[in-house]
């Protein structure tokens, strides 16, 4: 065979192997990942939404990956310092965080941010979401949002909600309901769910904007009733409840968890992670566990995570400058 024949030959070999989706080309293209143990930083208390979802993506992802992934407790500033760990980590996305729906609201209640809240993330795949639920000790005079914000309009800074911080989506949604209700309600810092519970059932404060998480247990044990959701639609685990949005139309807040890595990591890593979360997340037994917790899968592109963050930035930044909420 001449020089020019088997050339020939070699190049339409290589095109067939192209055309069989074999995998030579890609693996030239794909980084050898990972190439050590992972850190997985979790910036919230145990036993939170943020933290058990972190260790369940840990463990899962540790063996779709090949490496140990060390779960590293990181707690304070609603996450942020765990998020800088990973922001000034190596760009090779050997160092994992959960952003929450937390995260685009601490970015506009704060002055200054150490890190860009879009930028500075290697964004990979929405995780899981889950509405926030507006609820009412069962003895409240009313008995659903209609009839609460009827009641609160006629009693102008009187009525109080208990939220789990300045800032944060709690409060944040307590004051759009303030805007497209045109009532004036006033927010009432607590520690945690467990304190706003006790404070609610008490009568000392009338309403309480928590997590799904939080608040679906002493929903069906009958200790609070739910007013409304902020899902999109009804909600598949609690259908029965109407949402925000059929009284307020336009009011939707979906809280959720989001996997992100180091800013800069190669195009190829994140794609793999984003192939192993998607495949996760469609396991049952990953779904029953976030269901436990109150929330669905939400797998996304990295581009759709990113576009979330985004709108949600926004979103705030209008009820934190009509409702003059000063920055922290």
């Amino acid at each position: 065979m001449g020089p020019t024949r088997a050339l020939g030959a070699v190049l339409v070999g290589l095109f067939s192997l192209q055309l069989l989706g074999l995998p030579r080309a890609h693996a030239a293209e794909t980084p050898d990942y990972p190439r050590h143990p992972l850190r997985f930083m979790i910036g919230f208390a145990p036993g939170g939404s943020a933290d058990l979802v972190s260790r369940l993506l840990a463990q899962k992802l540790s063996e779709k990956l090949g490496q140990p992934i060390v779960a590293e407790q990181k707690m304070g500033a609603t996450g942020i310092l765990a998020n800088e760990v990973v922001v000034r980590a190596a760009p090779d996305g050997h160092v994992l965080v959960l952003l929450t729906g937390g995260h685009a609201a601490s970015a506009v209640i704060m002055k200054t941010m150490p890190h860009d809240p879009v930028h500075d993330f290697a964004m990979v795949s929405t995780v899981t979401g889950y509405p926030m639920v507006i609820s009412a000790s069962p003895d409240a005079p009313f008995r659903n949002l209609a009839e609460f914000i009827t009641w609160a309009r006629a009693r102008p800074n009187q009525v109080t909600y208990a939220m789990s911080g300045i800032g944060s989506v709690h409060h944040l949604l307590g004051e759009l309901i303030n805007i497209e209700a045109g009532t004036q309600m006033t927010g009432i810092p607590l520690k945690g769910a467990s304190q706003s519970l006790v404070e609610v059932l008490g009568g000392r404060i009338d309403i309480m904007v928590e997590t799904a998480t939080a608040s679906f247990g002493p929903i069906k044990g009958g200790r609070l009733r739910a007013l409304a959701l902020s899902s999109t639609g009804r909600y598949p685990l609690m259908p029965d409840v109407p949402t925000i949005a059929e009284t307020l139309p336009g009011v939707e807040v979906t809280s959720w968890l989001g996997l992100a890595t180091t800013p800069g990591t190669p195009r190829p890593v994140i794609d793999r992670l984003n192939r192993e979360v998607r495949a996760l997340l469609a396991e049952r037994e990953v779904q029953a566990r976030l269901a436990d917790l109150g929330g669905v899968a939400i797998p996304s592109t990295p581009e759709e995570m990113r576009d979330r963050v985004e709108r949600e930035i926004v979103r705030w930044t209008r009820v934190v400058e009509l409702k003059k909420i000063e920055r922290q």
